[in-house]
C-alpha cells in the first residue's frame, strides 16, 4: 500500500548575488527547485535568475503550507533574511542537498 501521507514544502530561492528572495510553495521540492533552476517558471524567479534554495519548511497539510507561505510572503526582506540564517547561516545554496531533504520525509 502506498503511503498516503502528502508532502509540502515552503520554499525560499535566491539569485548567485543574494540580493532577491521569493518564496514560494511546493509538494515536489526536487522538482520544483529544478523548474526555477532549468528556468521553466516564467515570471519573477526567471527574471531574476532566482534559482537557489537557502530555506525550507516541510508541511504535511497543504493549508497550513499555503498558510505559511502566504505569511512569509508578507514580511519584509530584513525579517526574511533573518528567518532564512537560523535555518542556514552561511547561506549555503541547497540545491544539491534536495534528494536527501526529501527522503527526510517520506
Amino acid at each position: 500500500m502506498k503511503n498516503s501521507i502528502h508532502h509540502y514544502y515552503v520554499y525560499i530561492v535566491t539569485n548567485i548575488s543574494k540580493n532577491v528572495l521569493y518564496v514560494g510553495v511546493a509538494n515536489s521540492l526536487v522538482r520544483r527547485i529544478n523548474e526555477h533552476f532549468t528556468g521553466q517558471i516564467e515570471g519573477f524567479t526567471q527574471k531574476y535568475n532566482c534559482k537557489y534554495l537557502v530555506y525550507y519548511e516541510y508541511y504535511d497539510d497543504i493549508n497550513m503550507a499555503i498558510s505559511r507561505e502566504k505569511q512569509i510572503k508578507k514580511w519584509g526582506k530584513a525579517k526574511k533574511i533573518k528567518h532564512i540564517e537560523k535555518l542556514n547561516p552561511e547561506w549555503k545554496f541547497l540545491n544539491d542537498a534536495l534528494d536527501g531533504i526529501e527522503r527526510m520525509y517520506q
